[in-house]
C-alpha cells in the first residue's frame, strides 16, 4: 500500500499532544495568542459599517477563520487605499494583516483552532446538551406536579362540599343559613324517635333481668312522652309557656349578636332560668335603709299591734296584690336548660345516649349467650330460663332497632347542628374550616398556574438553544474540516480522521 493511501487517525483528546509531539505547534503557545487576542481588540474598534462585518463580529469569539473572513471583507470596503504595487494604505487592513500574520507564525492558528476545537466537543456541546435536557426534565415535572395538584384539590372540593351538605347549607351566606337550618333541628330529632316505642320491650326485659323497674329512667320517658322539655321530665307535667334560650353564632370580625345597650346589664342565667348564684351580692348597691318617716315602704299591709290583731286565713291573698309563683319556675314557664328538648338539651342528650349504649351492651350479651350457651346446667342460662318471651331473633330486632336509634341520633348532621347551637364558638370553627378548604383550593389553583407558566417559559428556554446548538455543531465541523486538511498538506495530503468528534 502506498503511503498516502494510508490515513492518520487523532483522537480529539490527544490532538494537542499530537501537534506538539510533531513539533507542528510549539509548546508555548498561549503566549503569543494572549498577544494576537490583544491586537484583535484594538482592531476592533476602528471598524466600518458593512453587514457582513456586522454578522460576522456578532457571533462567538473570533478566531483564524474569522480574521481570514475579515480580511476578505476588508479588501472590498479598502480597494480606494491598495496601491500599485498590491499594499494597502488602510491602517484597517494593516492591523488585520499583522494579526493574520501573527496566527501563521509557527501555526498559531492551528493551536488555537484545535483549542476551540476540542473545548467545543468536550465542554461546550455536551454542556449545551445536558442544560437542553435539564430543561425538558424541569418541564415535565413541573407539568407532572401541576397534574397531580388535581387529586388534593379535587378531595379538598369533595370535603368542602360534603360539610356543607352535612349542615344542609350553601355556603353563600353562612350566618343567615346557618339560622336556618338550626330550624330544622327538631324534626332530626323527631326522625331519630320515629321508632323509640320498638325498644320498650328490650327496657322491660333489663329491668326484668337486672331487678330494677326504674331502670333507663330517660328512654322509658321518650318512649311515652316523646321529646319533651327538660321542664316536662323533671317536674312530671308540661310547662306553661317555654322561654328557649337565644340561639347565638359567634363570627370573627363580625358581630353575629346584637349589641347589648348602654343600659342593660346581663348577669347571666342559670339552668332553671334565674339569675346565676355566681353572681355576687356585693356588686349591688342596695343603699342605705333608713327608717325615717318619709323614706317608709309601702307594703300594701296596715300595721297594727299584733296583740290585738286577729289574722284571718279565710281572705284570698289576690286581695292583698300578692302574687304566688311556681316553685323555682315563675309559674311553670320552662327557662334555660329546662326549656331545650330532652334530646336537645346538653346534659340530657349525653344521659340519653349513654341509656342507648347500655341497653345496646345488655343485648348485645343476652344474644351472645342464648347464641352459644346451650347447657341447661350454666347458671347464666339458667337465669334465662325465666325470660321465654325472647329469643334470639326477637332480641336481634331490638338490637337492631336500637343501633338504627343510635345511629340516627348521633349521625353527623345532627352533631354538627347540635353543636352549632350550643357551641357559640363552633360556628366559627366551622366558618374557618370552610374558609380554609376553600383557600387552599385556591392555592392549589394558583400553584397549578405557576407551574403550567414555568413549564411553558423552560419550553421557550429549550427552545432558544435550538440554534445555539446548531450554531457550535456546525462551527465545530468548520473548525474539524479545517484541521484535518490543514494537517493533511503537511503530510503529503493523506486522509486525516479526527476521532472523537461531531456527529
Amino acid at each position: 500500500m502506498n503511503e498516502s493511501e494510508i490515513p492518520i487517525d487523532i483522537h480529539t483528546l490527544k490532538l494537542q499532544d499530537w501537534l506538539i509531539s510533531r513539533r507542528i505547534v510549539p509548546k508555548n503557545v498561549q503566549a503569543p495568542i494572549k498577544d494576537i487576542h490583544s491586537k484583535i481588540s484594538n482592531a476592533l474598534h476602528d471598524m466600518p459599517a458593512n453587514d457582513q462585518l456586522i454578522k460576522l463580529l456578532s457571533g462567538s469569539n473570533i478566531n483564524y477563520l474569522h480574521v481570514k473572513e475579515i480580511i476578505e471583507i476588508l479588501k472590498q470596503t479598502e480597494k480606494d487605499t491598495k496601491s500599485v504595487f498590491g499594499t494597502y494604505g488602510s491602517q484597517r487592513m494593516k492591523d488585520w494583516q499583522e494579526v493574520c500574520r501573527l496566527y501563521e507564525k509557527n501555526a498559531t492558528y492551528l493551536a488555537e483552532t484545535a483549542q476551540i476545537f476540542v473545548r467545543n466537543v468536550n465542554y461546550e456541546i455536551p454542556g449545551v446538551r445536558k442544560q437542553m435536557i435539564k430543561l425538558e426534565q424541569q418541564t415535565d415535572e413541573c407539568l407532572k406536579r401541576a397534574h397531580d395538584l388535581h387529586k388534593p384539590e379535587a378531595q379538598l372540593l369533595s370535603e368542602h362540599a360534603a360539610l356543607l351538605e352535612q349542615l344542609g347549607v350553601k355556603g353563600d351566606n353562612l350566618h343567615a343559613e346557618f339560622i336556618e337550618v338550626l330550624a330544622g333541628l327538631p324534626e332530626l330529632y323527631a326522625k331519630s324517635l320515629r321508632n323509640i316505642g320498638r325498644v320498650q320491650a328490650g327496657i322491660d326485659l333489663y329491668a326484668e333481668f337486672s331487678g330494677q323497674q326504674q331502670c333507663l329512667p330517660i328512654l322509658r320517658h321518650l318512649v311515652e312522652h316523646g321529646n319533651t322539655t327538660v321542664y316536662q321530665y323533671i317536674h312530671k307535667e308540661a310547662p306553661l309557656a317555654i322561654e328557649e334560650p337565644e340561639v347565638r353564632l359567634n363570627f370573627s370580625g363580625s358581630s353575629t349578636s346584637k349589641e347589648n345597650d348602654g343600659n342593660e346589664i346581663d348577669f347571666g342565667t342559670d339552668d332553671n332560668g334565674g339569675t346565676s348564684s355566681t353572681v355576687s351580692a356585693e356588686i349591688i348597691d342596695y343603699g342605705d335603709f333608713q327608717e325615717t318617716d318619709g323614706g317608709n315602704i309601702d307594703w300594701g299591709i296596715e300595721s297594727a299591734p299584733t296583740d290585738a290583731v286577729e289574722i284571718n286565713f279565710d281572705i284570698p291573698v289576690e286581695e292583698y296584690g300578692i302574687v304566688v309563683e311556681g316553685t323555682g319556675m315563675d309559674g311553670g314557664t320552662a327557662k334555660g336548660d329546662q326549656a331545650y328538648t330532652l334530646l336537645d338539651s346538653p346534659n340530657y342528650r349525653e344521659r340519653f345516649l349513654d341509656e342507648l349504649h347500655e341497653l345496646e351492651a345488655f343485648l348485645q350479651m343476652r344474644l351472645y349467650e342464648l347464641n352459644h350457651l346451650e347447657s341447661s346446667n350454666n347458671i347464666m342460662f339458667s337465669l334465662m330460663d325465666n325470660i321465654s318471651t325472647h329469643d334470639s331473633e326477637s332480641i336481634g330486632k331490638i338490637l337492631a332497632d336500637v343501633g338504627k336509634i343510635i345511629q340516627q341520633a348521633s349521625d353527623e348532621q345532627t352533631s354538627h347542628l347540635f353543636q352549632l347551637k350550643h357551641s357559640p364558638k363552633y360556628a366559627d370553627l366551622l366558618t374557618s374550616k370552610l374558609q380554609q378548604m376553600t383557600k387552599a383550593v385556591d392555592k392549589l389553583r394558583t400553584t397549578r398556574e405557576v407551574l403550567k407558566k414555568r413549564a411553558v417559559e423552560l419550553r421557550e428556554e429549550r427552545q432558544k438553544l435550538n440554534p445555539v446548538l446548531d450554531e457550535l455543531i456546525e462551527q465545530t465541523r468548520t473548525l474539524q474540516a479545517f484541521i484535518e486538511k490543514d494537517i493533511s498538506k503537511r503530510y503529503k495530503n493523506r486522509v486525516v480522521n479526527l476521532i472523537g468528534g461531531v456527529n
